[in-house]
């Protein structure tokens, strides 16, 4: 097998965990080189017992001292659209960890310049696309085995340990992560909007801070004695507590969404809950479908059919809910590079997550309805060239 040389900008959590899961399942690495200046996700990779390579201090003397085989950008959401484009220039292939940028402005700048499809492969690490549950949610819908799609409704719900995670984390602030909706769920609007195969027309949506708040902050302990909520390193630019954080987005939300072509969509999220959920209920005119990300559980059952539900347990459970996703996409992005099988998701179907994400979250900032016309016709444009 060739083995791949890999330059990486920006050395976080989770792209150490996707450089494990890659060498988990049989890539051969050379991890050439890295940039980043404080590279928390050293111990990950030590612990899978992969060298870090090269330390460089700027992306561009990085890319100088090419060639790679695949350049990987794990940067805090605020660097993405400058890591991107300097990797563009650089011409090697790129995977770059969600969401693919931060704002609408880096979406239209993006768009236009994928818009020639002259640029290196550009692959998304929307890791929810690669796993079996998903494909085969994507599957049963694509069949028309339970008829027209009529509506959906999800969830997506942290244990404590996690949202404290988020309050302490750089995500808490909208400078670096952008919402907290765009950076935790985009992978969940990417699929809805596959599911309904349209765009968004109408969104709404509610949310605040009640949980992660100095009126809250106390000495808190689980019921085996361990002290809460500081289980996990916090990471770059980490807090240290999770109630007196400078955290400004929101620690849970709800949002309506219209589709083009009429499928309806609710979705709520919190990132503090005694009994964690990531559930799509996904209801068709002749019969419904329960995809339990949490549980890897996938239940289906028609309309008309009085039986028992059918019932498929992928099993494989981990704590971070992935459920061995991090593995399957590494399998795919191998696949893609070998025998050019194609890719999971693409750039653009993730910049259309992203966009339906941020239209929520300014629905809720101006709280109204938003119409997402004019958003769907600058990205068009941008597009078009």
């Amino acid at each position: 097998m060739k083995t791949y040389r890999i330059g990486v900008v920006g050395l976080g959590q989770r792209i150490a965990h996707v450089l494990a899961a890659m060498q988990e399942v049989g890539w051969s690495l050379d991890l050439a080189a890295y940039c980043d200046p404080a590279p928390v996700g050293a111990p990950i990779l030590a612990q899978a017992g992969l060298a870090m390579g090269r330390p460089f201090e700027t992306p561009q003397d990085l890319l100088a001292a090419g060639p790679y085989d695949l350049v990987m950008i794990g940067s805090p959401n605020h660097l993405h659209f400058e890591h991107l484009n300097i990797a563009l220039d650089a011409g090697f292939p790129i995977f770059a960890e969600k969401p693919i940028v931060r704002t609408p402005a880096e979406t239209f700048a993006l768009a236009a310049r994928l818009a020639s499809g002259k640029g290196p492969p550009l692959f998304i690490g929307l890791v929810m696309r690669s796993m079996s549950i998903v494909r085969e949610t994507i599957g049963r819908i694509d069949s028309g085995e339970l008829g027209a799609l009529v509506s959906i409704d999800a969830t997506e719900h942290l244990p404590p340990e996690h949202g404290g995670y988020l309050a302490r984390n750089w995500r808490r602030r909208q400078e670096f992560g952008g919402s907290y909706l765009l950076d935790k769920v985009c992978h969940d609007f990417d699929i809805f909007g596959r599911l309904a195969r349209s765009r968004p027309a109408k969104v709404a949506s509610f949310g605040g801070r009640e949980i992660f708040t100095a009126r809250r902050a106390g000495e808190y302990v689980y019921s085996d004695g361990q002290p809460a909520y500081a289980l996990r390193d916090a990471g770059w630019s980490g807090a240290n507590d999770a109630f007196h954080s400078d955290m400004d987005v929101t620690d849970h939300q709800n949002a309506l969404v219209q589709y083009e072509n009429g499928v309806r969509l609710s979705f709520h999220a919190n990132s503090h809950v005694a009994l964690p959920e990531r559930r799509w209920y996904v209801a068709c005119t002749d019969g419904t479908l329960i995809a339990d990300l949490v549980r890897n559980r996938l239940m289906v059952r028609r309309a008309m059919d009085r039986g028992k539900p059918e019932r498929i347990d992928y099993g494989g459970r981990t704590e971070d809910s992935h459920n061995g996703a991090d593995q399957a996409m590494a399998r795919d992005l191998l696949a893609t590079l070998e025998t050019g099988a194609p890719f999971p998701v693409t750039p653009f179907e993730s910049m259309e997550a992203g966009l339906t994400v941020m239209a929520i979250d300014e629905a809720m900032m101006l709280g109204e309805m938003l119409d997402c016309g004019p958003m769907w016709a600058r990205y068009d444009a941008a597009r078009g060239g």
